[in-house]
């Protein structure tokens, strides 16, 4: 407080000065006028989200509407243009083209707020991919590392290179909206009770980090974060089913299976009928995926009328789709 009021001191007696020896300039420095949608961006996002979709497509900084504690930077212009075309056709016209643009006018996130960095959580050394406030807000990071002539979108792999630049925009950016989307269906309407009894002894809250996403099927998890608790488990297993191929998918199942091991750690084998030695494996990750996806799948049909195979099929389209798109113009 002592500062302040020096601070506030000095500025009076500056203030007090300056207004006993000059004359006003009686011209003001605000020409009185509103600041108007002044470039090609704005015009093309009245167009293509806020007139049909009521969405607003924040890419200048505003502090009100980030998180003031973390340290972070503007969104590039250019790679601002670049991810509101790839928001457009790989994320709202795959919902638009399975369900009609009613579904998105109603449903939809009324705020898209993007951030040149990434926010990071020093004290438990997270990334924060995004974030959905009351379905009403997503805010997307790291869009200045984007590359604008070569998008990466890695749909094949189920455990994508996250330090990888240029980003991978299925994991940063598709992967996040879906599963932020996710969250803003289910809080409209509720998922069975049924999905949080499958893996409620895995759930670790508070150290969910330190699972790597490779080790997180033999917990019933699709990835680590996703092993932090059930809505969350919810959310990633549908966005990953959803923005990946069925290879990967598959891949995703295969790892959660593991070989059993005994109090020593060792292997431990069956034999068949001729004597024969096999390895016993454990298929309690395997089958908690299995029945979490049936239970997702379930939901949205009967909830929403989403037959989830159709959309990821739409998705997968459209996002092989991108290296034709050109990037840096807005018709």
């Amino acid at each position: 407080m002592k500062h302040t009021y020096i601070f506030l001191f000095s500025l009076l007696a500056f203030l007090t000065a300056a207004c006993s020896n000059d004359d006003l300039d009686k011209e003001s420095i605000f020409d009185g006028t509103e600041q108007t949608d002044s470039t090609p961006l704005d015009q093309w996002v009245k167009k293509n989200f806020t007139d049909p979709y009521n969405i607003r497509f924040l890419y200048r900084y505003n502090d009100k509407e980030t998180d003031n504690y973390y340290n972070v930077i503007p969104a590039d212009y250019n790679k601002s243009v670049a991810l509101a075309i790839l928001v457009k056709h790989v994320w709202m016209d795959a919902y638009t083209e399975l369900l009609g643009q009613d579904f998105l006018k109603t449903y939809s996130p009324r705020i898209y707020q993007l951030i040149g960095s990434a926010e990071y959580n020093a004290s438990t050394g997270s990334i924060v991919l995004g974030t959905a406030e009351g379905g009403i807000k997503v805010t997307l990071f790291r869009v200045n590392d984007i590359d604008v002539d070569h998008p990466v979108i890695d749909s094949d792999s189920p455990y994508p290179n996250t330090d990888a630049v240029p980003i991978d925009l299925n994991y940063w950016f598709f992967h996040t909206m879906h599963h932020e989307f996710c969250h803003i269906l289910t809080q409209k309407k509720d998922y069975s009770t049924d999905f949080r009894t499958i893996s409620s002894a895995n759930y670790q809250r508070a150290s969910w980090i330190n699972i790597k996403d490779k080790d997180a099927g033999v917990k019933g998890f699709v990835t680590g974060y996703a092993s932090m608790e059930y809505n969350e488990d919810f959310a990633e297993t549908y966005a990953t089913y959803i923005t990946h191929t069925e290879e990967a998918w598959n891949q995703l199942l295969e790892n959660a299976i593991q070989v059993k091991l005994d109090e020593n750690e060792d292997t431990i084998f069956t034999y068949d009928k001729n004597g024969t030695k096999y390895p016993v494996y454990d298929y309690s990750g395997y089958d908690a995926i299995v029945k979490k996806l049936n239970i997702i799948r379930d939901y949205f049909q009967k909830q929403w009328g989403i037959d989830i195979d159709k959309l990821r099929t739409i998705v997968l389209r459209r996002s092989q789709e991108v290296k034709d798109l050109d990037l840096h113009t807005l018709n």
